[in-house]
């Protein structure tokens, strides 16, 4: 378990460095920020805004609205990026096993605190303060009584006038009877409901996720897949077999842990997922409050000594309505930045919030102070205390371009991958500067397939903590006849200057793979 010591500062702050304006920053912060596109972030130009504010990753949340809304998103998300020449991964979130009420008048249901309120499966009854229909038939048989419910409207923040506290009282048949324990207004057209640490029998992966990702998922070629309600890591193992058979071997799996569920079984589930989301939205209800904060630093501490990233989720909910995250929230960004986060996702707050652009730039700007403070070498040591002696040939040559980075004070670390695995490698020892990952096709790869697989590894490197891929090349054409490790330099020095990372005399590590090793160099910039 990671302790106090998280953060380092190399003097005593002093309350002027505090209060000195903030150096503008040229480059975006090494965290990496999830986007959820939706009905405030759907046009070109608001989505080009995200992009250059520091969004890296784009979320497509099928819990509600059809595969043509999402489909036009996406294709505007395409426009945007080829706009500001910037790659950018397409996230599919899955619905899975979501008990949902749907509110088809779409009138607000006024709950009141110590009345009763019958859920049932009988979709044919409107919703009212009196019942409420659900499309799950064995609520009854799971739940018992003193069981505690939960039922807000879709992206819930938690709020105890928008969301309703429900005890089970008992059950009559297919009925569930609850009490009503705090006063509420349901409002809008959707609400979801969670019985807290209660086994739902619906499957991980519903038959209308894989109806998704075989007709929306296949024909974009997603880069990654979130399975909600991650409950063990046989549910990984399903999807990875789903997606083999319907062309889509190279798309990532992220496994969204958001029950109790999902955190007993949670280390079968890291060794068998390409990444981790933390989604605290359910979590925080499933689990008593006092013990959030616990399996969020744990997690995120597990997967970093796996190398595998992890995004936390639900961080400024306030900025769904407001121009500025809450005292609260600004410090929960950093904390999670400081507990070793390689990423944050904003959910409401760039759907349906006012201020999408606001909440990607403002969290981007808390996640690069954070950064400046981030404790790289103690969590450097005991990841390699993790690997252990004798460590495997990639994970020596990855930490010690990390450590020669650091104390040459590298701009950044160039890396040359096929798949993006090196890169992953490096950012696992947490460099404290940009790794830029040149990613070159495989020897005797098919030209006319190798940007549609090379785009996809370097999409999914945006998802990692650091690390920003460029596309390479091996055609003379495009080369201009130089080597392959003259090119891959000359390609990541250009892009690190463009973007103001790298400055002429400045000192760059390069890691690389010759053969069957691996070697590290040192490059200093001309002037």
């Amino acid at each position: 378990m990671q302790g106090a010591s998280h953060m380092l500062l190399e003097e005593p702050l002093r309350l002027a460095s505090v209060l000195a304006p903030a150096k503008p920053k040229v480059f975006p912060s090494l965290t990496k920020i999830v986007g959820t596109l939706g009905p405030k972030s759907h046009s070109v130009e608001v989505i080009q805004e995200c992009l250059t504010a520091g969004m890296s990753v784009a979320r497509f949340d099928f819990s509600w609205m059809d595969a043509a809304y999402h489909q036009d998103t996406l294709n505007n998300l395409r426009k945007a990026a080829q706009n500001v020449k910037k790659l950018c991964p397409v996230m599919l979130d899955t619905l899975g096993p979501e008990i949902q009420v749907h509110n088809s008048t779409g009138e607000p249901i006024e709950l009141k605190a110590g009345n009763h309120v019958i859920i049932t499966p009988d979709i044919s009854k409107a919703p009212s303060a009196e019942i409420l229909p659900i499309k799950f038939a064995d609520l009854a048989k799971a739940v018992k009584k003193g069981d505690t419910l939960f039922m807000g409207q879709y992206l819930f923040t938690g709020s105890e006038t928008t969301s309703v506290w429900l005890e089970v009282v008992g059950t009559s048949g297919e009925n569930v009877n609850c009490l009503v324990k705090n006063t509420a207004t349901l409002a809008g057209h959707l609400f979801t409901l969670h019985a807290s640490q209660v086994h739902i029998s619906l499957p991980t992966l519903s038959e209308y996720d894989k109806q998704v990702i075989s007709t929306w998922g296949s024909r974009n070629s997603v880069d990654i897949i979130s399975v909600s309600h991650t409950r063990s890591a046989e549910d990984v193992r399903e999807l990875k077999t789903f997606l083999q058979s319907h062309d889509l071997p190279d798309t990532q799996i992220y496994a969204k842990i958001e029950n109790s569920e999902g955190l007993d079984h949670f280390d079968e589930i890291l060794k068998e997922a390409d990444g981790i989301i933390i989604s605290r939205g359910d979590l925080g209800i499933d689990l008593p409050p006092e013990n959030v904060f616990m399996f969020q630093k744990t997690a995120i501490y597990k997967c970093n000594l796996e190398g595998k990233p992890v995004i936390v989720t639900r961080v400024v909910d306030s900025m769904i309505d407001n121009l500025r995250p809450t005292r609260a929230e600004a410090t929960d960004v950093a904390n999670a930045v400081l507990d070793g986060s390689d990423g944050i996702l904003l959910g409401a707050e760039t759907l349906r919030g006012l201020y999408p652009v606001d909440a990607v730039s403002t969290v981007g700007r808390i996640c690069a102070e954070a950064e400046t403070v981030y404790n790289q070498p103690l969590l450097f040591k005991k990841v390699m205390w993790h690997v252990g002696d004798p460590m495997p040939h990639e994970e020596s040559v990855a930490s010690a371009a990390v450590g020669s980075a650091i104390k040459v004070k590298a701009a950044a670390i160039v890396v040359f991958t096929f798949s993006g695995r090196a890169a992953r490698l490096v950012s696992k020892y947490r460099p404290t500067m940009p790794v830029l990952a040149v990613i070159f096709p495989r020897e005797g790869s098919d030209p006319s397939k190798w940007r549609s697989y090379g785009t996809t590894q370097a999409r999914q490197c945006f998802a990692v903590r650091g690390v920003y891929p460029l596309m390479g090349s091996t055609d003379e054409a495009e080369t201009g006849g130089l080597t392959k490790e003259e090119y891959g330099i000359k390609l990541a020095l250009n892009y690190g200057r463009s973007v103001g990372i790298v400055k002429p005399f400045d000192r760059v590590i390069i890691f690389e793979k010759i053969g069957d090793s691996s070697v590290v160099k040192i490059v200093e910039c001309e002037g």
